[in-house]
């Protein structure tokens, strides 16, 4: 089918749900009855849990109601089903000292290579205010002398009111977040941790390989839950170490790690391609 681009919409759908035989053509089917194109179609099952998980991106114009409906009576009744505009995303960057992931996450943003936009950069601190700004981007500064955790956190979500915003970002966000406060952006916030996770899980993890001879050290970016830096993984990586490098070395060098696999693993978030399956993802390359 050759579908004009001109006036044309571009969506993703996403269907996840317990295996069965012929649910990929009975989605098709359905896409293909409202004059839809398919440009790219993966599928996975996965075969511990018999669960089905499937990504299209469809081309074409149609009544997204009706979609969703005919979608809905055509495949299995626990089927979740999304069907997600094509387009940047729109995220709230929370960050407090540390600058080498906030920076590139805002030069990338600069020159139209994030998929998202940065509506703004909430922070309990002031350091990267200036930073911040000569990019353009509004940086609100809410600190937290004096108060509890749970205050603190209300003012944050008193500063994000004035976002729409689709994810949140934890940038080297150096503070643990109630399960409260999670509980609002419930799979929609992303954490970049200075870890190859499971390992060195909470404060210091490069004096804890260091203590450890590591050979490598790596990040992991994940989805933030009420459990500490034990959300499903997006996204992880490594680099090599030996025991020549230094404690302040090996963060130097884990640094490096933490802001590409940050990047990497928002590109797979924005552009719709991560499932969660309990405590785990299914990632569509």
């Amino acid at each position: 089918m050759v579908i004009s681009e001109k006036n044309t919409e571009r969506n993703i759908l996403l269907i996840d749900c317990l295996d069965a035989k012929g649910l990929v053509p009975k989605a098709t089917n359905v896409i293909f009855k409202h004059g839809l194109n398919i440009e790219r179609n993966q599928e996975f099952v996965d075969q511990a849990d018999e669960h089905f998980f499937m990504r299209s991106e469809i081309v074409g114009t149609a009544d997204r109601e009706l979609l969703l409906a005919d979608l809905a009576e055509a495949m299995p009744q626990d089927a979740n089903i999304r069907l997600k505009e094509k387009r940047k995303k729109r995220i709230v960057i929370l960050a407090t000292k540390e600058y080498h992931c906030l920076g590139d996450l805002l030069t990338r943003h600069q020159f139209g290579d994030l998929n998202a936009e940065i509506l703004a950069v909430v922070s309990n601190h002031e350091h990267l205010r200036d930073y911040c700004e000569k990019f353009g981007i509004p940086y609100h500064y809410v600190p937290t002398q004096g108060i509890g955790r749970e205050e603190h956190e209300r003012a944050v979500l008193d500063t994000l009111e004035a976002y729409d915003f689709e994810y949140l970002v934890l940038a080297k966000y150096m503070r643990i977040l109630s399960s409260e406060f999670i509980r609002h952006f419930e799979h929609r916030i992303v954490n970049i941790h200075h870890s190859f996770l499971p390992a060195f899980i909470g404060a210091n993890p490069y004096r804890q390989a260091y203590d450890r001879g590591v050979k490598i050290i790596g990040a992991t970016a994940h989805i933030v839950t009420d459990d500490l830096d034990e959300g499903p993984i997006i996204y992880q990586d490594v680099t090599p170490v030996d025991h020549s490098f230094s404690p302040k070395e090996m963060a130097r060098a884990g640094r490096d790690v933490e802001k590409i696999v940050l990047a990497k693993a928002l590109k797979i978030v924005f552009e719709d391609r991560c499932f969660i399956s309990g405590n785990k993802t299914i990632i569509m390359r």
